[in-house]
C-alpha cells in the first residue's frame, strides 16, 4: 500500500474508545449577556485593527468578502432583526445600509451584488467602525432594559457575528495571498518553533448501533442541527489524528492529481480546469513546499494538519489511501465522546498544530486545527423546520449541493464549536481551514 503512514485495513492497529464518556458540549451560555455581547463585539473590532481603509475594501474573489463588509454586516444583523423591530426606524444609523450589507436575506429586500462587495470604497472604514459603536449603543441599552430583546435572536446574532470572525480571516488569507508582498496579518508566536515530531496515526474502533444525532441540550444551536434523532450507524475505523501534510506530500508525488481513476467525475474535471496539482497556497520554493499563512509565507511541516483542501481532493486521497471520508453521523457519534477542547481562534497562532492522541484511546484534534469533511451532503435533518420570517432563511435554503464539515478550526472562536455544529461548503471550495480525517469500516 502506498499511504505507509496509516495502518492497513487487513491488520489496523484498533484502539477502542470508551463507550461510557459522557457526551459533552459547547460552553457557550445559554442565555448571552451584555458581557457576551461585548466581547463578541470587540473581538470583531480586533480582528480589523491591523487593518488598513484599503485592506479592508478589497474583494480578493466572489467567494470572499472584505473585511470592511463583515464588520458592517454583523452589525446590520441586529439593526435589522433586534434594534429596528424594537425601536422603530428613527434609531437607523444609515438608510442606505439596509440595502449594501443585507447579504441573502431575500425577505428583507435587495441588497448589492457579492462579487461587487470590493467595490464599496465609500463608506469607509470609519465610518463602518462608527457604524459599529452605534449600533452597540443601542444594543446595550435594549440588554440593559428587561424583556426588551428576545435572548434566542441575540444568541443567533452573537453565534452569526462569530461565523464572519472565522470568515473575515480566511478571506484575509486570501486577500493577502493575491499580493505578490505576501504581507503577513500578525507575527508569528515566538512559540511555533520547535515541533513535536509527527505521530503515525493509528485506528480507534466504535461500536455500531442506533445512536442519536442533533442537539439535544437546552444551549443555544442552529436549527440546521435539530431536531435530535436515531439513527443507524454500522461499526467502523477513526484515524486518531488529521491527515498531514507530510503525507498529502506523498498524494503528490505519486501523481495522484492527475490520477483520474481516484476522483469523483466532477472533481477531476475541476481539479484540471483549475489546474490543481497541491493544496491551496502551498508553492514550491527551490525544492521546498511554503505556504501562505496567516503570520505570511511559511515553510510546509509535514506534522501539521494539510489545509485548504477541497472536498473532491479530499475524497480522491481516501481513495488514494484505501479508505474514505467519515459520515457526518460517524463524526459526531465519534466527538460526542471526547471534550470540547483544541487549536481554536488565538492571535498568537492562527495555524493548524500537530495533533498528539493521548493515550486514553480517544482521536485527537477532533476540534479546532482544521474543519473536517464528511461523507454527507448537508440536507435537512427529519422533522427539520426553518423558522418563519427572515431568519428562517439562515441555513434551510442553502440545503442543496453543500457538504457537511465538522470540527471547527485554528480561527474559529473556541466557545463557538459542539458536537453538533454543521458548517457546509460547496465541494470545489479550499480557502477555508479545510482538511480531512480519514475512516474505514470495521
Amino acid at each position: 500500500m502506498r499511504f505507509s503512514h496509516l495502518p492497513k485495513s487487513e491488520d489496523p492497529p484498533m484502539q477502542t474508545v470508551p463507550q461510557s464518556v459522557e457526551k459533552s458540549h459547547s460552553s457557550a451560555p445559554d442565555r448571552p449577556t451584555s458581557v457576551d455581547f461585548t466581547r463578541v463585539r470587540a473581538l470583531s473590532t480586533d480582528l480589523a485593527r491591523s487593518l488598513s481603509d484599503a485592506d479592508a475594501t478589497a474583494q480578493s474573489m466572489p467567494d470572499a468578502s472584505p473585511a470592511k463588509w463583515h464588520l458592517a454586516h454583523t452589525s446590520w444583523f441586529f439593526e435589522q432583526f433586534i434594534i429596528l423591530p424594537t425601536l422603530g426606524e428613527t434609531a437607523q444609523f444609515d438608510p442606505a445600509f439596509r440595502f449594501l450589507f443585507n447579504s441573502y436575506y431575500d425577505t428583507v429586500g435587495e441588497r448589492h451584488a457579492r462579487d461587487k462587495r470590493g467595490l464599496l470604497t465609500r463608506p469607509s472604514l470609519e465610518t463602518i467602525l462608527a457604524y459599529r459603536q452605534h449600533i452597540d449603543a443601542h444594543m446595550r441599552h435594549l440588554l440593559q432594559t428587561p424583556g426588551a430583546i428576545d435572548t434566542s435572536l441575540l444568541s443567533l446574532g452573537l453565534s452569526h457575528e462569530q461565523q464572519h470572525q472565522e470568515l473575515l480571516l480566511t478571506d484575509i488569507l486570501h486577500l493577502f495571498a493575491q499580493n505578490p508582498l505576501m504581507p503577513s496579518f500578525a507575527k508569528p508566536a515566538a512559540s511555533m518553533d520547535p515541533l513535536p515530531p509527527g505521530l503515525v496515526a493509528t485506528w480507534a474502533s466504535f461500536e455500531g448501533g442506533i445512536v442519536t444525532i442533533g442537539h439535544d441540550a437546552p444551549d443555544f444551536c442552529f436549527d440546521c442541527e435539530l431536531p435530535p434523532h436515531d439513527v443507524i450507524v454500522r461499526p467502523f475505523l477513526l484515524a486518531n489524528r488529521c491527515v498531514t501534510n507530510g503525507e498529502w506530500r506523498a498524494f503528490i508525488e505519486d501523481g495522484a492529481y492527475q490520477n483520474p481513476a481516484l476522483w469523483l467525475s466532477d472533481g477531476f474535471a475541476h481539479a484540471q480546469r483549475a489546474g490543481w496539482a497541491a493544496p491551496q497556497y502551498w508553492r514550491m520554493r527551490d525544492t521546498e513546499w511554503w505556504t501562505m499563512t496567516l503570520h505570511g509565507p511559511q515553510p510546509v511541516r509535514d506534522e501539521f494538519p494539510v489545509a485548504h483542501v477541497s472536498y473532491y481532493e479530499a475524497d480522491a486521497f481516501a481513495r488514494w489511501a484505501g479508505a474514505r471520508l467519515p459520515t457526518e453521523q460517524e463524526w459526531e457519534h465519534a466527538a460526542g465522546r471526547v471534550p470540547v477542547r483544541g487549536n481554536f481562534l488565538n492571535l498568537d497562532w492562527l495555524a493548524p498544530k500537530a495533533q498528539s492522541p493521548g493515550r486514553d484511546c480517544r482521536p485527537a484534534g477532533m476540534f479546532g486545527d482544521v474543519w473536517e469533511w464528511t461523507a454527507s451532503p448537508f440536507t435537512p435533518y427529519p422533522g427539520f423546520q426553518a423558522a418563519k420570517g427572515a431568519v428562517g432563511e439562515y441555513n434551510g435554503k442553502f440545503m442543496s449541493g453543500q457538504m457537511v464539515l465538522r470540527g471547527g478550526s485554528c480561527v474559529t472562536p473556541p466557545d463557538h464549536i459542539r458536537p453538533t455544529y454543521r458548517n457546509f461548503f460547496a465541494p470545489a471550495k479550499r480557502w477555508q481551514f479545510s482538511g480531512l480525517r480519514l475512516a474505514k469500516d470495521l
